[in-house]
């Protein structure tokens, strides 16, 4: 349990295919994780996830990744386990809990019990910052 340090979040997100983020922005991010889960080998973490949100109404499962070396062995599912373990746990009944799921991640996702929102009529989105105030990037990425 608990969250990497800014610099081995950085690595292992870069290591397996995720977009890298600012240091700065991942120092402010961290302590905000309201449940994370490390997997290491010999000493060095190799996997991660967290669940980031209000603590009563909404969460949102983020940064799931596996270092490239340690794929295929069911890892992704053990971070998943614990995560919705712990919503399960302590989150009320009536929260929602929400993730984006990248590619195949989707088939991972479903088998805890996460469904397609656009079967419920809703759609993801999604935006993010650009550098400056009040200014949109030409292309968005996750």
């Amino acid at each position: 349990m608990g969250v990497p340090s800014v610099e081995d979040f950085r690595r292992l997100r870069t290591d397996a295919g995720l977009s890298d983020k600012a240091p700065e922005a991942v120092a402010l991010a961290l302590p905000n994780t309201w449940h994370g889960v490390i997997l290491q080998h010999e000493g060095k973490p190799i996997g991660m996830g967290r669940v980031i949100g209000d603590g009563g109404t909404a969460f949102q499962i983020v940064d799931i990744c596996v270092h490239p070396a340690h794929q295929g062995r069911g890892l992704g599912k053990r971070i998943m386990a614990a995560l919705t373990e712990e919503l399960e746990r302590r989150a009320p009944a009536t929260a929602y809990v929400s993730l984006i799921a990248d590619g195949p991640a989707r088939l991972l996702y479903e088998k805890f019990g996460f469904a397609d929102t656009a079967a419920h009529n809703s759609i993801g989105m999604y935006r993010v910052m650009s550098g400056s105030a009040g200014s949109s990037g030409s292309r968005p990425e996750p």
